[in-house]
């Protein structure tokens, strides 16, 4: 494990390193501090994608696993028709419906803003609906090859429960895909969520990104690039670290 951590580390050191030297050569000239610009909205779009990954993989999650054990009936296609539906949909009209219905109808939560639960509960909402179905569905897979395991059967013999069985011995081994996806979508998400941002008036990154490139704001633009990659590199690295823990099998070496 001190390895593998050593050496993804100076893979992401080198990494970094490059596209910090590709940044300065293009802004060093530009008189801007772009890195100050970043820090005041970091905040927002961490929190943001948190919230919106927490809510993606509870849903995915639970939906992959349910499908996968109503394989083939009713459940298991309203599940994969769902998931097709969300991954399918913008994420702008996503937005729009659920403020309409539980903001402007219901009234259950603000129109847009930022600085409460409440604020961030329909931003939260849109992004885990948009991205739930990827996961819905690689849960699936990863569960129906998981639950044709020799030693799945044998649990089952044993006179195991279901859910003991689903949640102790299939899934853990079927959610090593799902680490993988996090640690993309953390990437993402510090970059990626321009839309939603807009929509909902959250002054995160996207929205500083959206802003500049309007303006051709060059060192912002860097900047946020810069901090995307930043993102994209340390989410993949917790997911190298984290998937030998779920799964000793792992080489670590």
């Amino acid at each position: 494990m001190a390895s593998l951590m050593l050496r993804r580390l100076a893979q992401a050191a080198l990494i970094l390193l490059g596209v910090a030297a590709i940044t300065f050569v293009l802004l060093y000239a530009l008189p801007a501090d772009p890195a100050r610009m970043i820090a005041g909205r970091l905040p927002a779009t961490l929190t943001l994608m948190l919230a919106g990954i927490f809510v993606e993989v509870v849903l995915g999650l639970t939906l992959g696993t349910i499908a996968a054990v109503r394989r083939g009936g009713f459940v298991d296609r309203l599940v994969m028709m769902a998931s097709f539906v969300g991954t399918s949909a913008p994420q702008f009209l996503v937005a729009l419906l659920l403020l309409y219905l539980l903001a402007a109808t219901l009234g259950w939560f603000p129109m847009s803003g930022y600085g409460s639960f409440a604020h961030l509960v329909l931003p939260a909402v849109t992004l885990g609906i948009c991205g739930a179905g990827w996961y819905a569905r690689m849960v699936r897979s990863s569960m129906i090859d998981v639950l044709n395991q020799d030693y799945v059967r044998t649990a089952r013999a044993k006179g195991l429960s279901s859910k003991r069985v689903i949640l102790r011995h299939a899934l853990p081994n079927a959610v090593l895909p799902i680490i993988a996806m996090i640690g993309i979508d953390i990437g993402q998400f510090m970059g990626g969520v321009v839309v939603v941002e807009a929509v909902y008036g959250w002054p995160g990154i996207g929205q500083l990104a959206w802003q500049a490139i309007q303006q051709v704001d060059i060192p912002i633009i860097m900047g946020v690039t810069l901090t995307s990659a930043l993102a994209i590199i340390i989410g993949n690295l917790l997911a190298d670290l984290v998937a030998p823990v779920i799964d000793p099998r792992i080489r670590t070496r």
